[in-house]
């Protein structure tokens, strides 16, 4: 199995190749940014090593993540010429993006054609289903990092708040709560560059940005966190971060949706996004630590177990025949740009 990820990096790519036995190849011509006058060309060079990718490896299935969903057109041509199957990996955001709002109808003509489109939630399949395309719920996948640099342990109360700096992130919200706390140290993922240089001036003292880090060293931000935290204001979408963490055994603040209720049930605190809630999600977890913990763990156990019955059900999808052409590379991450 070969899966295929239009992006410089994807945690759930990686480790959905991983778990089900296959290669994670990231296929991303950096270099052409996404202006619209580049943006052709970049698509064009990135299905060419996608063909080449899939022509060396010739996989019995390929899964190809979008958006975009141009990703899904270049697999969808080989798929069909070779007569193999393939699967989309849809993120919330190849739905509810507006980017991608335009395209739905060439996304809904892939699905009608896929073995079965992955979506996070009910919603989405409900969307799938009536565009008449088969729908998978795979709510997140098993995270296991194989190497862990856990960070030094201080007095303080850590959180780990893992962010992106994206448009449906309260990013303003989560840096006043911090400095609500200052006995509390607040560590912030993601790149630094998506804050203006004024705003990163006026930082409160206790919050450092750790720019992004490399897989053990992000494992250990995770498992080192007293709670992790990661916020959206956008309804009907999964927070990778969130079940990253309860995967480690951390607790975790998110944001109250019904989608992130449902799927953090346990070892979880839901917030509406204030910087007031955010202050007081982050004393209730000092309080009741333990009991965040153990809620954590409870969760992390049966996530496992619904993954098995998901993980059956997607070999199914796609006939059981992508059984280990990849496995002595599985979780291999290849860059290309």
């Amino acid at each position: 199995m070969t899966y295929i990820s239009w992006a410089p990096y994807c945690s759930r790519s990686d480790h959905t190749a991983r778990e089900l036995g296959g290669v994670s190849h990231m296929v991303y011509l950096g270099r052409l940014g996404s202006h619209p006058l580049t943006v052709v060309f970049k698509y064009i060079g990135q299905a060419w090593q996608t063909w080449q990718i899939l022509l060396r490896d010739r996989p019995r299935a390929v899964f190809v993540m979008v958006p975009p969903v141009f990703a899904a057109v270049a697999v969808w041509l080989y798929a069909a010429w070779f007569r193999v199957p393939f699967v989309l990996d849809a993120h919330t955001a190849a739905f509810l993006h507006p980017r991608w709002a335009r395209w739905q109808w060439l996304q809904r003509a892939l699905s009608r054609r896929a073995a079965t489109t992955i979506v996070t939630n009910e919603h989405l399949a409900d969307v799938v289903r009536r565009a008449g395309g088969r729908a998978t719920l795979v709510p997140d996948v098993p995270i296991r990092f194989p190497v862990v640099d856990p960070i030094e342990k201080t007095p303080q109360f850590l959180v780990v708040a893992v962010c992106s700096f994206n448009y449906d992130e309260p990013v303003d919200e989560m840096f006043e709560a911090a400095r609500k706390l200052p006995d509390v140290r607040f560590l912030v993922t993601g790149n630094p560059q998506r804050i203006s240089a004024a705003r990163r001036r006026t930082l409160p003292k206790n919050l450092t940005l750790t720019g992004f880090l490399p897989d053990a060293a992000y494992a250990g931000l995770l498992t080192s966190a007293d709670v992790v935290m990661t916020l959206t204001t956008r309804d009907h979408t999964m927070l990778r971060g969130a079940y990253e963490a309860i995967y480690q055994g951390t607790p975790v603040i998110v944001s109250d949706w019904p989608l992130l209720r449902s799927a953090f049930d346990e070892g979880a605190v839901h917030v509406d996004n204030s910087r007031a809630a955010i202050v007081a999600a982050v004393q209730r977890v000092q309080r009741e630590h333990e009991r965040f913990r153990k809620g954590a763990a409870d969760l992390r156990h049966r996530k496992l177990e619904r993954w098995a019955a998901t993980r059956a059900e997607l070999l199914a999808a796609v006939g059981g025949e992508i059984a280990s052409e990849g496995e002595a590379l599985a979780g291999h991450h290849e860059v290309r740009s």
